[in-house]
């Protein structure tokens, strides 16, 4: 929608706006509870990295360079590895395995029927698209897997709270970010549709982080990392809906079928889980 921006602009401006909200949060909160002590500040900016503007940069330069289908479906694997890797330990792999085989094939299927448009246009730079969509995927899951443990680990945290040391940590982290590398003023003010991205950083770092962060921190502390990753379903499933009317077309054969078999597998790793 805002291409023409950099992903840094981009990416700095969404979690400049998280980091502002969640410190206006802050200060709405009683002062004996306001402020993390050192440890929790340091196990905040390290998640900040791996779960928001570390993960975001990398996935929205993979969208640049492989469009938005893929990435979306490499993310939408975050709910398996989550599985896998946060699984209690009366699981068996065997009754993962429909769901990974399902979830493997609809991802197989929707890269094969990408590859063989973009190969044309340029392969080398949609290979790259993937590789940075499977670091984004990485870099979640272990802030997923990590972030579920620290707050299980320390039930005294309220959820509201931590979602709010976590977005001061990535505003810091997103203004820290445009400085090195961002744009500067003049060349973001001169640039058209100021304002569509301006609502765009809002969106996101309201919505997208702030509010999102704050239920996914109460979902982590009531459920199991495993069972909990498997929520991510639906940003997946909206991810596609979004590029597909973005693009002002229907889903071609491939990526119905992909869609379905990828569903298909999510929801036969809930059944295997419970």
């Amino acid at each position: 929608m805002v291409g023409h921006f950099g992903m840094v602009d981009i990416t700095a401006a969404r979690f400049a706006v998280f980091g502002a909200v969640s410190a206006l949060a802050v200060f709405a909160r009683p002062a004996a509870v306001r402020w993390p002590n050192g440890r929790q500040a340091l196990a905040a900016l390290g998640l900040s990295v791996l779960g928001f503007s570390g993960y975001y940069l990398l996935l929205a330069f993979g969208i640049v360079a492989a469009g938005t289908e893929v990435p979306s479906l490499i993310i939408g694997t975050i709910p398996v590895w989550m599985m896998l890797l946060g699984r209690p330990a009366g699981l068996r792999m065997r009754a993962l395995l429909p769901g990974l085989v399902l979830t493997g094939a609809g991802i197989a299927l929707m890269i094969w029927g990408a590859w063989s448009t973009q190969h044309r246009e340029g392969g080398v730079r949609f290979g790259w698209g993937i590789a940075l969509a499977l670091g984004a995927m990485v870099s979640w899951t272990i802030y997923g897997l990590l972030n579920a443990k620290w707050l299980q680990r320390h039930t005294e945290l309220n959820a509201t709270d931590w979602a709010n040391w976590l977005g001061i940590s990535t505003g810091l982290g997103a203004l820290l970010l445009w400085l090195v590398a961002g744009s500067d003023m003049a060349t973001l003010k001169a640039q058209p549709d100021g304002m569509l991205f301006v609502w765009i950083a809002l969106a996101g770092g309201f919505g997208s982080s702030w509010l999102a962060t704050i239920l996914w921190n109460i979902a982590s502390q009531r459920l199991s990392a495993s069972l909990c990753g498997q929520l991510i379903v639906s940003e997946t499933l909206f991810a596609l809906l979004y590029s597909f009317v973005w693009d002002g077309r229907w889903p071609q054969a491939t990526e119905w079928v992909a869609a379905l078999l990828f569903v298909l597998g999510i929801l036969a790793s809930i059944k295997a889980h419970r």
